[in-house]
């Protein structure tokens, strides 16, 4: 029987598209093996949090990943900031962030099918601790580790126009600049078009509103967005698996 060119599966002699992976042309030269498609993506979900706010939506960015057939890596990126300068709350959210791996940026960034970085607003711009790693990870820009890997961003900010969209695109620059194919999250997701409560979430991808202090934890309507996000570019990666 003939077999799809793309991921080896058999089909009836008339078929035109695979089943299985939606190739166009199921037929095959005699005698060529062809291995089968990877389906499980590897996405690393690297995330600062200091209150506990984005590694709230990091978790729920991680469960979208699962939920779409990915395998979900989350790391968080090393702390810069003294303990002795942490005062309660921070030192409750690290407790609760203590057994999530710290990444190594001369490692974590190899072998992976796509990345999805969050990080609080930082005057309209990634934080100090997320721009540490991205700054001694020119060896995989020379070895164009990214190249052609989806990634998307996610954020967290004091207010509710508080720099959520320049932190994102800002981020995605440095993306860019490593050869990522850029994921958003389109207005399909419906919830970030909500008039029901003050809530984050753009087309540039998931975001949630801490308030002044910190008091304010992401609502049910944001970590829903987070997860789309996950799951979105867990859904590009499958399709540019090769």
């Amino acid at each position: 029987m003939p077999e799809c060119y793309v991921c080896g599966e058999e089909h009836p002699v008339k078929a035109r598209y695979c089943d299985e992976c939606g190739a166009l042309t199921i037929t095959k030269q005699r005698g060529r093996p062809r291995a089968k498609k990877k389906i499980k993506p590897k996405i690393l979900i690297l995330f600062y949090s200091m209150h506990g706010h984005t590694f709230k939506m990091a978790n729920s960015v991680f469960e979208g990943v699962i939920e779409d057939g990915g395998e979900a890596i989350l790391k968080q990126v090393a702390e810069l900031i003294p303990k002795e300068l942490w005062n309660d709350d921070v030192r409750k959210a690290k407790k609760l962030m203590s057994d999530v791996p710290v990444a190594d940026p001369k490692e974590d960034l190899k072998n992976i099918d796509g990345i999805i970085v969050g990080t609080p607003t930082r005057f309209g711009n990634m934080c100090a601790q997320m721009r540490n790693f991205w700054d001694q990870t020119n060896e995989d820009w020379v070895e164009g580790s990214l190249i052609g890997k989806p990634a998307a961003v996610f954020t967290s900010s004091a207010t509710q126009h508080g720099g959520q969209e320049t932190t994102i695109i800002s981020t995605m620059i440095t993306l860019l600049h490593h050869g990522c194919i850029l994921v958003g999250l389109p207005y399909s997701y419906k919830e970030q078009m909500t008039l029901d409560e003050i809530s984050g979430g753009s087309p540039y991808g998931a975001s949630t509103i801490a308030g002044g202090m910190g008091e304010r934890m992401p609502s049910d309507n944001e970590l829903i967005m987070a997860g789309y996000l996950g799951k979105q570019v867990t859904t590009v990666a499958k399709k540019l698996l090769p």
